[in-house]
């Protein structure tokens, strides 16, 4: 017996709309779809790489010992 079996599926929508009501149904379906939208566009997005300054390590230390 599958888990995702259409009937489930069935019973599974019919309790989520008489939870949510058909009215905010539509509202958490467009935010869901728009938050995983916003999502996959942040995944696709390369950041900005700053160059990282180096230290001058050229200059001789003054080691003097008195």
């Amino acid at each position: 017996m599958d888990l995702f079996a259409p009937s489930h599926l069935l019973v599974l929508l019919l309790i989520i709309l008489i939870i949510f009501g058909p009215s905010k149904l539509g509202d958490v379906g467009g935010a869901l779809g728009k938050a995983i939208k916003d999502f996959k566009k942040a995944m696709n997005d390369e950041p900005e790489v700053k160059p990282v300054p180096k230290a001058d390590d050229t200059k001789p230390l003054d080691n003097k010992v008195s």
